[in-house]
This record gives structure tokens, C-alpha cells and sequence, in this order.
């Protein structure tokens, strides 16, 4: 499966974030959301804790006792085993090994922020010269258009 970059424009990230984990978990996938500190992780996970009940997802930080069992597993390192899917945020570090040893990958970034938009072409270059295979969606035009793939 190729990565699949998400360009973020019309949503918040966060709420992205929950509409695919929704999904990846009534696939039966055990997902690490990766993101590039333990603070934001945290952040990520209050914001999972908080929402609405019948909403809730499944997840824990990356560090207890339970890692292995966790539906989510909210990382800012890859996790030594591997999960079903991977979701980068925030610029997270994705490998084209990620790539092939996952069910699927998700690369989201924010489309309002520059330095974000930047980093994912770089993060595009460096999977596809590594062999990965790489899709761009964005949802510029209010709903996920495929916009691009290699």
C-alpha cells in the first residue's frame, strides 16, 4: 500500500486524526499515532480521553505496561512492534520500511502552516526515492480529492 499524505486545509488535523482512527479500528487494526514529542502525544491523548462517549477511541501513551494491548497506541518514537497502521502528525518521522510493513500509512499535515507543507515534500522525496509508493489527497476542494500519486 502506498502512504497516503493527507493535506489538511479544511479540518482541524485533530479531527482528521479521529475520523481515521475510527476507521482503522473498525478494520480490526491495531494503529500507532506518531508524533514528534511526548507533550504533544499527551495532548493527543486528552483530546481522545475528552470527546464525546459514544466517540471515545481505545488508546494509550506509549510507555505502560499495557503498550501491546492498546487499539491506539499514541507513540513519539516508532514502536519496536509493529502495528497494522501508522498516522504521522506534526511532521513525524516516516520510513519507506514503515511503508512496507504496514497496512496502511497516513502522513496528515496542517495545509495552513508553511513549514508544515514543506516538510511533507520533503517527507514525499524521501519515500519515493526510497521505493515507497506515495499518494496526495487533499481536501482543498471541501471533500478528500486524489491529487497525485507515485
Amino acid at each position: 500500500m502506498p502512504a497516503l499524505f493527507y493535506h489538511v486545509t479544511q479540518s482541524a488535523v485533530e479531527d482528521v486524526v479521529s475520523t481515521l482512527l475510527s476507521r482503522a479500528l473498525a478494520q480490526g487494526w491495531k494503529v500507532e499515532l506518531r508524533g514528534q514529542t511526548v507533550e504533544r502525544m499527551e495532548w493527543y491523548d486528552q483530546k481522545l480521553w475528552l470527546g464525546p462517549e459514544e466517540d471515545f477511541l481505545p488508546h494509550g501513551l506509549q510507555g505502560g505496561a499495557q503498550d501491546a494491548l492498546q487499539p491506539v497506541l499514541l507513540t513519539h518514537v516508532p514502536h519496536p512492534e509493529g502495528r497494522q497502521a501508522v498516522m504521522a502528525v506534526e511532521g513525524a518521522a516516516v520510513t519507506a520500511a514503515d511503508v512496507a510493513a504496514a497496512e496502511r500509512v497516513w502522513i496528515l499535515f496542517d495545509g495552513r502552516d508553511p513549514m508544515a507543507v514543506d516538510h511533507a515534500r520533503g517527507q514525499w522525496r524521501d519515500l519515493t526515492g526510497a521505493g515507497a509508493a506515495a499518494q496526495y489527497w487533499s481536501e482543498e476542494g471541501g471533500r478528500w480529492e486524489k491529487k497525485a500519486e507515485r
